[in-house]
């Protein structure tokens, strides 16, 4: 029962989020929506944040799932670079409000809520093997490449997000916008075996 209104309560808010915004969100109507007392959320979570911070650790989890669902062993990098960047953009289109909230640090200091850090740190790992191949040391010789493939996708899908897009370029297919990414990505990080 405790986990069902655990659950409850972390629905209700993504919900309360994706209608009416992050800065909207209050513990009190979460706990409304998920028809509990207005003190349930406490018994589970310490305050605001800490129910932020397991959203975003959820969201880091199916991000982690969507990139490393998209490709097999058999592509090369850039396939590998191509299929993640469009699982990435597919995620924040499917997932509007969780994406925002994953990247928004005054809201959730991921710092301070190490499950939600460790989420986020492995889904950034699936792109830097992507890009640089494993690293046994874990250090990142030369970031650029990482960044410009990162900035790329993560730009295009706050594009989407805002607007933007359609608004400068018109209405584009899924599709289109998969063939954009994947030319944009083969122009900034050469092909690999």
């Amino acid at each position: 029962m405790s986990d069902d209104v655990r659950t409850a309560i972390l629905k209700a808010s993504l919900e309360l989020i994706d209608e009416n915004g992050l800065r909207a969100f209050s513990m009190r109507e979460a706990a409304r929506r998920a028809h509990v007392s207005h003190q349930a959320p406490y018994h589970y979570f310490p305050d605001r944040e800490s129910i932020l911070a397991e959203l975003v650790r959820n969201g880091f989890e199916q991000l982690h799932t969507y990139m490393s669902a998209g490709s097999t062993p058999a592509d090369t990098a850039a396939e590998r670079l191509e299929r993640m960047g469009e699982a990435y953009i597919r995620f924040a289109i499917e997932h509007r409000a969780l994406f925002r909230l994953m990247f928004r640090d005054e809201m959730v200091d991921i710092g301070h809520h190490p499950e939600a850090k460790a989420a986020a740190d492995r889904s950034f790992h699936l792109l830097v093997e992507a890009v640089v191949g494993p690293s046994p040391s874990g250090e990142i010789a030369d970031p650029a490449p990482i960044l410009a493939v990162w900035s790329i996708a993560h730009g295009l899908a706050s594009l989407e997000l805002e607007g933007k897009l359609q608004h400068l370029f018109g209405e584009r297919t899924p599709q289109e916008w998969k063939q954009i990414f994947s030319e944009v990505v083969r122009t900034v990080i050469p092909a690999r075996g």
